[in-house]
C-alpha cells in the first residue's frame, strides 16, 4: 500500500512539474504576443460575414453556398481571419487570465502574479458594458445568432458570471474595497436585469441577454447565472440570490436528457451536444453546490459525468467536440475542449476518481503536441493539419485558467474554486 501510495504522488508531482514548465513558457508568449487578438467568430464579425451569416440563418440551403467559402478558410486557411476583421480585447478572456495570474499567486506566493491579475481587473473596469447602471460585459463584436444580432457591448450572462469570479478570487487574496464594490454591483446586475422565465414547479429558465423578449431556453445561461449568485449570495449575505439560484439549478437539471446529456437550448431548434457547453453545464453545478445544498444538481452531475465520460472522448481518449453535432464539422479536436475538461476534471476528481486518468492523458496531449515553440497553443487540430492562430477567448486564455488550477490544487483533492 506504501509503494502505491508513492508511486501515485510521484506521478502528480511530474504532471503538476510539467504543468508548471507549460505555463511559464505560455506567460513568457503572452508577454511578448500582447492581450489582443483574432478569434473564432473573427470571420463573422465583419459587415460581410454578419450579413452572410444572418442569409445563412434564414435560408440555410442558399445560405450555406454563401458562407461556404469563409467556412474553407477556416478550414483550410485558418490565418486568412485576418483579411475579414481585427483583432480585439476579449473581457472573458481578460477574466480567466485574472483568475489564472491569482491562482499562480496563491500557489507560488509570489507579488508578481497578483499584479498581473490586478492589471486585468483594471483593464476589466474600463472595458465594462457602456451605458449601463451596473457593471457588466460581453462581446467587443456584433454576434449574429439564430434569434438575431446581438450588438457589441450587449451584456452577457455567459460572459459576467467569469469576471464576478476573478474579482472575487482577486478580492479575497489582498482585499481591497475596490473589488467588492464592483462584486456587489455584478450581483445586482445578475439578479434584477435578466428576465427568468417560469419551467415548473420553483423552477426558471434564465435569459441570456438583458433584452425583455430573449428567449430565455439556453441551458448554459441558467447554470452561469446560478452559479454566480449562489457564489454572491454567500460572499455578500444575501439569501434573495441563493434562492434565484436554486431556481435556474431546477431548470438546469430538469433540462437534461434522459441519457444524461444536455441540450444547447430547450427550445426544441438547438438540441446539439457539445463537449465544452456540457462541461459548461456541469461546471456551473458544481460550483453553485458549494453554497446550496441540491439533492437534484447532485443526480444530475452523476448522470452528466457517465454520459460525458462514453460519449464526449474519442477511441484515443481525447475530448471529442460533439456527441450531436448540429452540421458539418471540418475539425478534429477544439482547444476550448481541453480548456473545459481540465477544469471540470480538477473540480470534481475529488468525487469522480476517473477524471485522474482523463486529466494525465489530456495534460499529456497538450504538452506534447498542441504547445507550440513560442509557448502559445493551437487553437483546433483541423480535419488535415492545424489552425495555428492564437485566440485569447478560444482558448488560450481559458487554458491557462485551468492549468493554473491545477497547479493551485497541488496533488490533494482540489477545493471548489
Amino acid at each position: 500500500m506504501t509503494m502505491e501510495v508513492c508511486e501515485e504522488t510521484a506521478v502528480d508531482a511530474e504532471l503538476l512539474a510539467a504543468v508548471s514548465a507549460t505555463v511559464d513558457r505560455f506567460c513568457g508568449w503572452l508577454e511578448r504576443y500582447g492581450e489582443t487578438s483574432y478569434d473564432f467568430q473573427t470571420v463573422y464579425a465583419s459587415p460581410m460575414g454578419r450579413a452572410a451569416k444572418t442569409f445563412y440563418y434564414r435560408n440555410k440551403k442558399l445560405g450555406t453556398l454563401v458562407v461556404a467559402p469563409m467556412v474553407f478558410c477556416e478550414a483550410f486557411f485558418p490565418s486568412a481571419r485576418r483579411l475579414f476583421w481585427k483583432p480585439q480585447r476579449f473581457p472573458i478572456a481578460d477574466a480567466h487570465y485574472a483568475m489564472a495570474f491569482a491562482f499562480l499567486a496563491d500557489s507560488r506566493k509570489q507579488e508578481q502574479w497578483l499584479d498581473r491579475a490586478r492589471h486585468f481587473l483594471s483593464v476589466l473596469v474600463d472595458t465594462r458594458c457602456p451605458g449601463m447602471k451596473e457593471y457588466a460585459w460581453g462581446y467587443p463584436f456584433h454576434w449574429v445568432t439564430i434569434d438575431g444580432t446581438l450588438l457589441a457591448g450587449t451584456a452577457l450572462i455567459t460572459t459576467t458570471p467569469y469576471v464576478y469570479e476573478a474579482f472575487s478570487q482577486v478580492y479575497a487574496l489582498d482585499r481591497d474595497a475596490r473589488w467588492l464594490e464592483i462584486m456587489e454591483s455584478i450581483a445586482r446586475h445578475a439578479y434584477t436585469e435578466y428576465r427568468q422565465l417560469a419551467i415548473g414547479p420553483g423552477a426558471e429558465s434564465s435569459a441570456y441577454t438583458p433584452s425583455p423578449d430573449d428567449t430565455c431556453l439556453v441551458v448554459n445561461a441558467s447554470a452561469y447565472r446560478a452559479c454566480l449568485l449562489a457564489r454572491a449570495g454567500a460572499e455578500l449575505s444575501e439569501p434573495k440570490y441563493l434562492e434565484a439560484a436554486e431556481r435556474n439549478i431546477r431548470f438546469v437539471a430538469g433540462a437534461q436528457n434522459e441519457d444524461g446529456s444536455w441540450p444547447y437550448a430547450a427550445d426544441g431548434r438547438r438540441g446539439f451536444v457539445d463537449h465544452f457547453h456540457t462541461c459548461f453545464v456541469m461546471k456551473s453545478l458544481t460550483k453553485a453546490m458549494r453554497y446550496i445544498d441540491s439533492a437534484e444538481a447532485e443526480r444530475a452531475i452523476e448522470r452528466g459525468v457517465a454520459y460525458y465520460r462514453t460519449q464526449l472522448f474519442d477511441e484515443s481518449g481525447l475530448p471529442r467536440p460533439f456527441a450531436r453535432a448540429p452540421r458539418l464539422i471540418t475539425y478534429r479536436r477544439e482547444l476550448y475542449d481541453y480548456a473545459e475538461c481540465v477544469n471540470l476534471a480538477v473540480l470534481l476528481r475529488n468525487r469522480f476518481p476517473e477524471f485522474d486518468a482523463i486529466l494525465a492523458r489530456v495534460i499529456g496531449d497538450l504538452i506534447t503536441r498542441w504547445q507550440r515553440p513560442d509557448g502559445s497553443f493551437r487553437s483546433r487540430q483541423l480535419l488535415l493539419g492545424w489552425d495555428n492562430v492564437p485566440m485569447h477567448r478560444w482558448a488560450q486564455a481559458q487554458l491557462l485558467r485551468s492549468l493554473c488550477f491545477l497547479l493551485a490544487s497541488g496533488t490533494s483533492a482540489p477545493t471548489l474554486r
